[in-house]
């Protein structure tokens, strides 16, 4: 008997000691991902909030001038942003792994290397902005609309060049868990940006002219800031100076940029598509003021959510630069399972909101009544929303882009798109049939992509991390100079 109670107690003991280590695993992974996702989240709120504080103080201008900022910013500014922070994610992966494989030296060239493919893309995308209105018009909408959408896209052009400070340098803050500063710049630049809204469109009364120079102004102050942090001294073991490397072995990074960008446009311009075919239906003003709120409520809620894809990146980028298997897989559970917990509390909390949440925006009733109709679509957009982009940055930190731009294609454009279309016109449910084909087909996108995750063979994936690096970046041991190979 005294034999049959120690086996008892040991066993209990082991189970304890297996829970314990269980538990502080998690603890351990959950500090680091927070490191990332913390600043990261309230850097996208601050970004985010950028946009939003404009439409606020443009919704009290008139409501064309609502729909066509709404049209601006969710179609032309959605598309020049996805393209470049979908190009730019690929620096994510190259220095995310760098860093974990402690190669710090070539961190600054592959920014350098990011800024000049970006920056080639943001100039090919130029002729879009002068041509707005026209382009407006040919997809169908309304004239007078298109006519301020052309004032707004005139203006927008410096906030397509911030976006490429922007997202480069946060992401190479980010791989080094440096992503305070940024965080501490975004603070300062959403005060600055609400002061200077109501002085110019509020109380001098500059319309969209002021809301513009105020959103540009906003922008510029951070990636300012951030290149001081960067090119200044803080940043002394990854940024060595400007090098002319930069200009050499372009092509490797065009590659994973192309396929990052094909990856992450595919996501954000799914939204877009959703504007655009509610811009062609009934009481189209009404329908894009509201589908633009319901939008802009998603949009903060997927700020969130691209916190946690930022940290799952970084994480899984440094751990596989590492050669940690295990702990890349370990860190992929933590960060979905903190991210569906958030998106799953604010699901409930936005089916009990509805129509309450469009009075922040608007003063119109018919917009509000119009929200609330649509809030239920909204909180299921974000509980899904709580995970997919968590995988997609898993797929970054990996280097999976190319693979996930094609799940993409097959479930955003072959199944959502055309089976929203279906029962938006033929069943003529409008706005909500469009809007619930296309959670089917980010429902397909998210279940396909749990399922690439799960059957990866990660110690395959630390090999193919270590082939890259090495391939990418090495250190001339005589001369110290960094040389890149083919």
């Amino acid at each position: 008997m005294e034999g049959e109670q120690e086996k008892r107690l040991l066993i209990k003991d082991q189970t304890s000691e297996e829970e314990s280590s269980l538990v502080t695993r998690v603890w351990n992974e959950s500090k680091l991902m927070w490191i990332v996702a913390g600043p990261a989240i309230f850097t996208r709120f601050s970004s985010f909030g950028l946009n939003v504080i404009s439409q606020a103080f443009v919704g009290h201008i008139g409501p064309r001038e609502l729909a066509a900022f709404a049209l601006v910013f969710t179609v032309l500014i959605r598309f020049a942003n996805g393209i470049l922070l979908g190009m730019a994610s690929a620096l994510e992966t190259l220095c995310g792994q760098a860093f974990g494989a402690k190669e710090y030296s070539m961190m600054g060239v592959y920014l350098q290397r990011s800024w000049i493919v970006l920056c080639s893309t943001a100039i090919c995308l130029l002729p879009l902005f002068f041509f707005t209105g026209p382009i407006l018009r040919l997809l169908g909408q309304d004239g007078n609309i298109a006519q301020v959408a052309e004032i707004i896209s005139i203006w927008s052009i410096p906030i397509l060049f911030a976006f490429i400070a922007s997202f480069t340098t946060q992401m190479f803050l980010q791989a080094q868990s440096k992503n305070v500063i940024i965080a501490f710049l975004a603070a300062i630049s959403i005060a600055i940006h609400v002061f200077l809204s109501w002085l110019f469109t509020i109380q001098f009364k500059f319309g969209i002219t002021g809301a513009m120079i105020s959103t540009i102004l906003a922008y510029w102050v951070t990636n300012i800031g951030q290149l001081i942090f960067i090119t200044c001294g803080w940043c002394p073991d990854t940024w060595s100076g400007f090098s002319f490397l930069a200009f050499k072995d372009l092509w490797p990074v065009v590659k994973l940029s192309l396929s990052s960008g094909v990856m992450l446009c595919l996501e954000l311009w799914y939204n877009t598509i959703l504007v655009l075919l509610t811009g062609n239906m009934e009481n189209a003003e009404i329908q894009i003021d509201a589908l633009s709120i319901c939008i802009n409520v998603n949009g903060w809620e997927m700020m969130i959510s691209l916190g946690f894809m930022a940290a799952a990146s970084v994480r899984v980028a440094n751990e596989l630069g590492k050669g940690s298997s295990k702990a890349a897989k370990f860190s992929i559970l933590v960060t979905v399972f903190t991210s569906f917990s958030i998106g799953l509390i604010l699901f409930i909390i936005f089916l009990l909101l509805r129509e309450k949440v469009a009075y922040v925006f608007t003063t119109s009733e018919d917009v509000a009544v119009a929200v609330g109709d649509l809030s239920p679509l909204l909180a299921f957009s974000l509980l899904l929303n709580s995970v997919q982009p968590v995988l997609s940055g898993v797929a970054i930190g990996a280097g999976w882009q190319s693979t996930v731009a094609y799940v993409n294609i097959g479930c955003y454009y072959i199944i959502g798109i055309p089976f929203g279309i279906l029962l938006g016109n033929v069943f003529h449910l409008q706005v909500k049939g469009v809007w619930i084909g296309m959670l089917f087909g980010t429902l397909i996108q998210t279940i396909v992509l749990i399922i690439l995750t799960y059957r990866t063979n990660w110690d395959e994936q630390v090999m193919i991390a270590r082939i890259r690096i090495n391939r990418w970046s090495k250190v001339d041991p005589d001369n110290e100079t960094i040389r890149s190979d083919n």
